[in-house]
């Protein structure tokens, strides 16, 4: 998703656009830009072997990246999370909205008050099998800098609200619409209490990875170390802000080897009626001192 996600996590912000009864509840453990077009950074890229990280700045590529999340979450995990928040996503009406929301999240990216961008989308590319000469893109990850204090980044919130419009997702569909806001307030409650419990501290603000999928073609060669590898070093210079994630079953393992920490499991306190539903195993991980 983390990763994981992709528009699950459009958290509310604090600074100005530039261009997201107990008796039936069960509580279900799982295990789980940069700049704009006309701005510029300095390591955008980075390569190592074949394969290629660099800052997106054409919004075409949004249409293979949801590709690429649709082939891992939709197909080769089945999470039922990140479906229902892509409502029709196999089916070409879907793909554009799934995409268009991508594209919103892009074009509407803040800045914090030290100008840096709050949300970093990151392809990698690897030589294209198919055609000799050209590359394609294999991943995407999306990083971004969180916070509870003013002009310290976004501002999260276990408020789905604040990510997506569910009422345009499902119209007068309540039920979906309690499902979504039950998943999203439980995957996302270690990164706000993280948040909340850092806001007071001389280091209030997080680099967080909140989505990092590889094209199941392209998996097990590194591409994802790439990605994550990417991010870490941003923080790092962003002050040695921490990094935290919400890792997959098989993500977990990558991120650990760079450092994340495992904190809590995701557990989904959803209705009784959700409860044969497949939901994602996730991991909270941080890169700091873990109690």
């Amino acid at each position: 998703m983390s990763e994981i996600w992709q528009l699950h996590l459009g958290p509310t912000s604090t600074t100005t656009p530039i261009a997201p009864s107990p008796s039936s509840r069960i509580a279900t453990k799982i295990v789980p830009i940069y700049p704009l077009p006309h701005e510029k950074m300095n390591q955008t890229t980075q390569k190592a072997a074949d394969v290629t990280v660099e800052v997106i700045d054409n919004e075409q590529d949004f249409t293979a990246a949801f590709e690429i999340i649709s082939k891992c979450f939709g197909e080769q995990t089945n999470d039922a999370f990140w479906k229902a928040m892509n409502p029709g996503w196999d089916t070409p009406k879907g793909k554009s909205a799934g995409i268009s929301r991508m594209v919103k999240r892009y074009q509407t990216v803040t800045k914090n008050n030290s100008g840096e961008p709050n949300t970093i989308h990151l392809k990698a590319t690897v030589p294209d099998p198919q055609n000799a000469g050209q590359r394609v893109i294999a991943g995407f990850a999306i990083w971004a800098q969180l916070s509870m204090a003013d002009g310290q980044g976004n501002k999260p919130s276990t408020d789905v609200t604040t990510a997506a419009d569910l009422e345009d997702l499902y119209p007068g569909n309540k039920s979906e619409q309690r499902f979504l806001k039950q998943c999203f307030a439980s995957f996302v409650s270690q990164r706000v209490k993280t948040l909340e419990e850092k806001a007071s501290t001389a280091s209030p603000a997080t680099f967080s990875l909140d989505l990092c999928v590889v094209d199941p073609s392209f998996q097990r060669r590194g591409i994802a170390n790439k990605l994550v590898e990417w991010g870490l070093v941003e923080a790092k210079r962003r002050g040695e802000l921490e990094s935290t994630t919400e890792g997959s079953a098989m993500g977990r393992f990558v991120y650990q080897k760079l450092g994340f920490k495992p904190v809590k499991e995701v557990v989904y306190d959803v209705d009784a009626e959700f409860q044969d539903r497949k939901l994602p195993p996730n991991l909270f991980m941080r890169t700091g001192t873990v109690a």
